[in-house]
């Protein structure tokens, strides 16, 4: 993970109009959310901050990190190329890279793997030039990329997450669900349509507060729920996924 400041201000958004943010409060948020990490059973690693790139706290954008290899690919913002060198410095460990080159651009929330396949969001961070260069790239260590359409939302991540490995959550109106398969479906509360990212930590799954109802759904699964305030955050367009790459022990 990686703290932020005044700095989130500057932020990048794309389909939410700006709003003024409390970066205070957004830390204090953001100290929750590491808390809750150690909570599920994380050893979390903390980044240095970097003042000169307002969305680097999220750093899942930064890099997609799998067992065998770490992907780096150039970003569609500008004020992001800084982060990933620092994100790969941290988590690539023995991994092989995989470096895509431009004019491909890829955001790590645009990526859901489930299993050995990798689901990749069509969006306004990542091209179809990734998409091939993904395909082809992790093809020799046996992951298969599909391509999901998504609609009036910033990444994949925003409209389709998993609750366990056979079990999805799902906002249908933000995403083309044709490509995905064999995996069962939740859908969020129709009036909650941004509550679709959640993270999950172990056996925990990590979700804001702000969407009671479908926490109501996700809690009757018997799921383990840990609810959080990131309000602040989410002016920036954030959700948990986006704020940490969650990593494992090669071969673990």
């Amino acid at each position: 993970m990686r703290p932020t400041g005044p700095e989130l201000a500057r932020c990048q958004l794309t389909h939410i109009p700006q709003a003024s943010i409390d970066w205070r409060l957004a830390q204090d948020q953001h100290a929750a959310y590491v808390r809750a990490l150690a909570t599920a059973g994380a050893r979390v690693h903390a980044l240095e901050r970097l003042p000169e790139c307002p969305d680097a706290v999220f750093v899942e954008d930064a890099a997609v990190c799998l067992d065998e290899v770490l992907v780096l690919s150039p970003s569609a913002i500008l004020s992001r190329s800084a982060e990933a060198s620092s994100v790969a410095a941290a988590v690539r460990g023995d991994r092989e890279v995989l470096r895509l080159e431009a004019p491909a651009t890829l955001d790590g929330g645009d990526v859901l793997r489930c299993q050995d396949t990798l689901y990749v969001g069509q969006s306004t961070r990542t091209n179809h030039a990734a998409l091939k260069a993904l395909a082809h790239g992790l093809l020799p260590y046996g992951y298969r990329v599909k391509a999901v359409e998504v609609h009036g939302s910033l990444h994949l991540k925003t409209a389709m997450t998993l609750l366990d490995e056979e079990t999805l959550l799902v906002a249908p109106g933000r995403v083309n669900l044709e490509r995905v398969r064999d995996l069962e479906r939740v859908s969020v509360h129709p009036k909650e349509p941004f509550a679709a990212n959640v993270l999950r930590v172990g056996s925990t799954l990590i979700a804001a507060s702000a969407y009671p109802r479908t926490a109501e759904r996700i809690a009757k699964l018997g799921h383990d729920l840990h609810l959080l305030d990131l309000s602040e955050l989410a002016k920036a367009e954030a959700g948990p996924t986006c704020l940490s790459i969650v990593t494992a022990p090669q071969g673990g």
